[in-house]
């Protein structure tokens, strides 16, 4: 319930403060005096988008500042959901600074205008005329149907199955499109993967391969070559080795002479036996190259194979190959997987499916059950306010689609006299006859779950006499458990209030302020005598306030 409302700086108002009471607090004045401006502060406290023109001072900063105290509205899970830190007894405080920026804290922790909305729709509940039109909506009408039949914890536990299920669903339907334009490349994939295993290149070398190719693709040049090469170092009279030989024996014969000598032939000796190996390693290729026509074919093949191949992958390795054919073999692994896995997934999504529906066909049982009573009740509420042959017909069906809040489609109608068809409550309730469906809503409501405060602006509009004093008693009997706060130009419903605020205009210094008072019991009795009567009170009015507010 709200303790305290505070607004500075805001409209016509510069700075008032006034408390409010647990039970039924009236709220009256004059038309323009500033109820509504009072309404629209409630509203920013609530998360409204701010306006620097609502702003009295521009110069200023606008400050609306709210206490509430919210122990019996069990709201820590909400506060934890919104990040927020709970406190039994929170401030709301809302400011627009000179520049038109607004701010607000819960708690004096900064907040969004969305935590702010979310916290404000458990704190009040504001019917006006244009809140009323919420009774036409199928989800308000649901809720009230969950409300009466104690379908929380249902719900909740329904709202987390539901969301595992479309989870599911939505990975299924990922899956098959993924399947869909994996399979359209599975055939190709297939094919570029097969012809790299064809390839055989796991523990192929390029290199050595080349070399081999061009050995016996040049092996009559290289023997050729080879065997010149002996030639040049073995010859009799001419050869290199021969030559070398001949001089190291001529040599031989000096190197006992000097130290210098001997030196030299042993250079000359290391030469000697240096080209013995290379004549010797020159005849043992010669020896291992032979002509292999069939065995340069093949290389040829192959290294044709692999230059091809590397140029249709656009790369210069074998180990690039070898990992575009890994990268093959996993998508067409995927690509085969993915039928196991939506096969495994469907199985676990038929399952939740049921698991659900169970939840669902609950809530509709429970629904079907309460409907009856609902039905009852509203219409017990509306023939005290003046519709006696009010009826409505509740049409609730049930579907194989998963909802929000069920498998149910709800169609709400209504007939207010007796031959007449019924229709859907927007075409066929008028005004009045709306704000007395809500009124008897909110009375309903009222006895199965702990409502925020309740503010009904002027939902009284379009009764008057014995209805006014039903609706006055609706009003009374709900204020029993909640904090309700009517805005009313009524003196049958002004009478029942426990708390009364009279909304005034006063002009201080040629400046035209909205004021708040709290009335005294005699003062009450003249605000009512006011509201029956006009301004020039009678006895006869004073003595009709005072048996009403009796």
């Amino acid at each position: 319930m709200i303790t305290t409302l505070a607004i500075k700086n805001y409209a016509l108002i510069e700075d008032i403060r006034v408390d409010l009471y647990e039970g039924l607090t009236i709220i009256t004045g004059e038309t323009g005096a500033g109820k509504s401006i009072l309404l629209g502060a409630l509203s920013l406290l609530l998360g409204k988008r701010a306006e620097l023109r609502s702003v009295k001072d521009t110069a200023k900063k606008c400050v609306i500042e709210g206490e509430f105290s919210i122990d019996d509205y069990k709201l820590q899970e909400v506060f934890k959901k919104n990040d927020l830190d709970y406190d039994s007894h929170t401030i709301i405080r809302r400011e627009i600074l000179p520049g038109g920026k607004s701010r607000a804290f819960v708690n004096d922790t900064p907040v969004s205008l969305v935590q702010l909305q979310a916290l404000g729709l458990y704190l009040v509940d504001v019917h006006s005329q244009q809140e009323t039109l919420s009774l036409t909506s199928e989800s308000f009408q649901m809720e009230v149907i969950d409300a009466l039949a104690g379908n929380a914890a249902i719900l909740e536990a329904y709202g987390k199955r539901l969301e595992v299920f479309e989870n599911i669903s939505e990975t299924i339907t990922g899956l098959n499109e993924r399947r869909e334009n994996a399979s359209k490349e599975l055939d190709y994939n297939t094919f570029l993967y097969k012809e790299l295993e064809e390839a055989s290149l796991k523990g192929l070398d390029q290199d050595r391969l080349e070399e081999a190719f061009e050995t016996l693709n040049n092996s009559e040049v290289i023997q050729e070559s080879l065997a010149k090469i002996i030639q040049l170092f073995s010859e009799e009279q001419i050869g290199a080795l021969e030559t070398t030989k001949e001089a190291r024996i001529v040599l031989g014969k000096l190197k006992g002479f000097t130290g210098a000598y001997e030196s030299l032939w042993n250079r000359l000796n290391s030469v000697v036996i240096e080209l013995e190996d290379i004549v010797e390693e020159v005849e043992g290729l010669i020896s291992s190259i032979e002509a292999d026509p069939k065995r340069l074919f093949e290389i040829n093949e192959r290294l044709q194979i692999l230059y091809r191949l590397q140029q249709k992958h656009t790369v210069s390795s074998v180990e690039e190959l070898l990992e575009i054919q890994e990268n093959l073999a996993a998508k067409i692994n995927s690509t085969v997987s993915l039928d196991d896995r939506i096969v495994a997934l469907e199985r676990e999504q038929l399952k939740e499916r049921e698991s659900t529906l169970i939840l669902a066909k609950e809530l509709h049982g429970n629904r079907m059950k309460t409907i009856p009573k609902l039905k009852e009740a509203l219409e017990a509420y509306l023939g005290d306010l003046g519709l006696p042959n009010a009826q409505f017909q509740f049409d609730l069906i049930a579907s194989e689609v998963f909802r929000k809040n069920g498998i149910d489609t709800l169609q709400l109608l209504f007939t207010a006299n007796k031959g007449l068809a019924f229709g859907p409550l927007k075409k066929i309730a008028s005004g009045g006859e709306m704000s007395r469906i809500m009124l008897a809503v909110k009375a309903v409501l009222a006895q199965y779950k702990k409502l925020p405060t309740i503010i009904f602006d002027e939902i009284d509009t379009g009764v008057s006499g014995e209805i006014a004093n039903k609706m006055a008693h609706i009003m009374g009997m709900m204020s029993q458990k909640m904090q309700l706060l009517s805005i009313t130009h009524l003196p049958q419903i002004a009478a029942k209030g426990e708390h009364h605020i009279k909304v005034y205009k006063e002009d201080v210094k040629e400046v035209t302020q909205t004021r708040l008072k709290n009335l005294s019991e005699n003062e009450r009795v003249v605000e009512i005598a006011q509201m029956i009567g006009g301004n020039n009170v009678t006895d006869a009015a004073i003595a009709n306030a005072k048996e009403l507010l009796n």
